[in-house]
């Protein structure tokens, strides 16, 4: 589950602030409902998409024995 900020908190600063734990949920999340997503929401999904491009991915750089190289949002 995921424990962090809400969407309407996030919104109010630029994605570069968002850690990557929370561009990973909600990345996730907008997946799931792309359908049904307005234009605001698009446009919402795609600086999320774009900000996860400009760092490289979501994968950490290294492996440790308390986590592996996924991000875990869960």
């Amino acid at each position: 589950m995921y424990v962090g900020r809400d969407l309407t908190e996030l919104q109010m600063m630029s994605v570069n602030d968002w850690t990557d734990q929370e561009l990973a949920f909600f990345h996730h999340s907008f997946q799931q409902i792309v359908p049904y997503l307005n234009a605001e929401g698009q446009t919402i999904h795609r600086d999320i998409a774009v900000e996860i491009m400009r760092r490289g991915g979501l994968n950490k750089q290294e492996a440790r024995y308390t986590s592996g190289t996924q991000i875990s949002y869960d």
